[in-house]
This record gives structure tokens, C-alpha cells and sequence, in this order.
């Protein structure tokens, strides 16, 4: 019989009921605990959930059954929990972004290297079946030598999003906005797809939100490779449309929108055979909108490496490159410089 690995929450905000959800829906997870300081959360949590609530993470972490925390506090507070859960022995997955500064993020992977224990980061639309596709048709070289890549996250959210909420759009909690919280499983897939990125010019600006974070940034990237890329990401664009992610070669296109190949016109043509998507992977007006199956595919990928002793494919070596980026990104906009990463 397969092991149960067992899991514990800290942070109860809107993505923790993700994660909760996609413990509760995959047959060798099982979530033991909750912590929360709010005792209010911690009674209702204990009524939903009919598990273990501690007021305290490390009361929590003190359970010998429990394998492993899933951070969902905000972006700004993930290397605090994940330390704590190194000195105990649990496994961690965090939600994206790993943390807000590759400083940070070197000691999650630092200290979890060290205590032997797997460290995994959220970028579920790794999962989606067109985005899957769209890399082996790159991987596979239909589309010759890379030139030029695209990514355009031209989402909306209203002023409440950020009025009603303390550390939305603030650089402590949430490292930045637009582009650190909604436009980053955008950049990751253009990291992963084009490989490693050379430099950064960029700006980033504030022009519609009441926040300290930016809501329309735009870069030019030179990867290693020689290819170039833009980037437009925002939260002021009304009323939000469909996020792109276009890649070019000397042989080929392919445009994926909303998780979905729109486009695909190969000088060799091949044949798309492309796996239903249920549900939506865009959250462009509604951020809780996204369909529960890639956290799942996610989650069942990573306790399998919790099992067999693998590291997953988003492990904090993977996750902190996007971080690399956006920290180019953001020091490119506040001096007027290029940024060589």
C-alpha cells in the first residue's frame, strides 16, 4: 500500500483553499494540520476541514506524522515558514513566486539542501497540455533557431483588489505587483522555453492602482542564446484580456493564449494533436477563476518525488530564475540601466 504523505497549511488566505482542495482530491495525500494566528480562522478551518489547527507554525511542525508545508502566505513571507520547516525535517512547497529577492530565495535552497529535504515552488501552467506541447515542438526543433519571444499579460483588477487587502501591491509583502504576482507563470514558461536570459532593459511604472508596486511594466530580453524577447505585463488594463506567450524561429511560430495553441505555422507542418483543457487557465479578471487540475498534476508530480526520492521539476534551482529576471527587471526600471544577469 502507497504511503499517505501528510500535509500541513500556514497561511489562510484565497490560495490555500487551492492547495487544500488538491490534497483533499489526490488518493495518497492527506492534510493533517492548519496554523494560523487568527483564532477565528483556526475555529472555522477546524469545522471545514475536521482537521488539526495550531496557533503557533512550529507547534504544528513539531508533528511527527506531518510530511510536508505548504506556504501560502504572502510572497514576501515564504523564507521564514520554509526555514522553519528545513530545521524540522518536512518537505516544502510554496506557492509562486519561491520569494521576492534571489537573496531570499538562496536561503530556502540553502537551508533545505542542507536539512535533506525536497523544496518545490507553484508554476501549475508548467502542466497546461498546449503548453506542454508548445515546448517539445520547440524542443523537437520545428521552429529552427529561436529569434524572438512574446509575452503579453494585459490583465485587470479593480481597485478593491489591492484597497481591500494589506499587503497586495506592496514591495514588503508582495515584492512588486503586476508583473512579480500575475505576469511570473508567464515568464517562467518563456525561461523554460528559451532558455537562459543575458540581459534586461526595462520599465516599470504605477499609472492607474494606488499601490507601491508597479501595474504596467514593460522589458526587452537578450537570452544566452541570441534571441530576443518583450514582455507588457499589467493589472490596469481594462477590461483584461488573454494572456500570450508567441515564440519565433527561423523555421516556425506558435502562439499560445490562454493555455491554448491559437497559432501554429511550421514551414515542415506536423500534425496537433492537442489534450482537452478543462476549465480556464487564464485568470484575467477574476483571479480565483483557475481550473483545480494543474495544481493536482503539480502536486501528484512532486509527492511522487517525495516517494521515489526525486527532485521535482520546479525545485528552487528552477524557481529562483525567474526571480533572477524579475529582480533585472525591476533594477533596470529604477536605474535606466541594462541589467546583465
Amino acid at each position: 500500500m502507497t504511503k499517505k504523505i501528510s500535509f500541513g497549511i500556514v497561511g489562510l488566505g484565497s490560495i490555500a483553499k487551492h492547495h487544500i482542495a488538491c490534497i483533499q482530491n489526490i488518493a495518497n495525500a492527506k492534510l493533517l494540520a492548519i496554523t494560523s494566528t487568527n483564532p477565528d480562522k483556526r475555529k472555522a478551518a477546524e469545522k471545514e476541514y475536521g482537521v488539526l489547527t495550531f496557533d503557533t507554525l512550529e507547534n504544528m511542525l513539531a508533528l511527527d506524522e506531518l510530511d510536508v508545508l505548504c506556504i501560502c502566505t504572502p510572497n514576501g513571507y515564504h523564507l521564514e515558514p520554509c526555514l522553519a520547516a528545513a530545521k524540522y525535517g518536512k518537505h516544502v512547497i510554496t506557492e509562486k513566486p519561491l520569494e521576492i529577492t534571489p537573496e531570499r530565495c538562496e536561503k530556502m535552497i540553502s537551508a533545505c539542501r542542507d536539512a535533506g529535504v525536497l523544496l518545490s515552488c507553484v508554476f501549475q501552467n508548467r502542466y497546461i497540455p498546449g503548453y506542454l506541447k508548445l515546448r517539445h515542438i520547440v524542443n523537437e526543433g520545428h521552429l529552427g533557431k529561436l529569434i524572438l519571444a512574446n509575452v503579453s499579460v494585459k490583465w485587470f483588477r479593480p481597485p478593491s483588489y489591492y484597497e481591500n487587502n494589506n499587503w497586495r501591491g506592496t514591495l514588503k509583502g508582495d515584492g512588486g505587483a503586476a508583473l512579480i504576482t500575475q505576469s511570473i507563470h508567464y515568464l517562467d514558461q518563456l525561461l523554460h522555453v528559451m532558455g537562459p536570459a543575458k540581459s534586461v532593459s526595462a520599465f516599470t511604472k504605477t499609472l492607474y492602482h494606488n499601490i507601491e508596486g508597479e501595474d504596467i511594466g514593460t522589458a526587452i530580453v537578450e537570452f544566452e542564446n541570441g534571441a530576443l524577447a518583450t514582455i507588457d505585463g499589467s493589472t490596469a488594463i481594462y477590461a483584461g484580456y488573454p494572456e500570450k506567450l508567441e515564440i519565433h524561429g527561423s523555421e516556425g511560430s506558435i502562439v499560445l493564449e490562454s493555455g491554448k495553441i491559437i497559432d501554429c505555422k511550421l514551414k515542415t507542418p506536423i500534425e496537433l494533436q492537442l489534450e482537452k483543457v478543462e476549465g480556464t487557465t487564464s485568470a484575467s479578471t477574476d483571479p480565483t477563476a483557475v481550473a483545480l487540475d494543474l495544481h493536482i498534476a503539480q502536486f501528484e508530480h512532486i509527492i511522487d518525488c517525495i516517494l521515489n526520492k526525486k527532485e521535482p521539476d520546479v525545485n528552487g534551482e528552477e524557481a529562483i530564475k525567474v526571480i533572477k529576471l524579475l529582480s533585472a527587471i525591476y533594477e533596470s526600471s529604477k536605474t535606466g540601466k541594462r541589467i546583465y544577469l
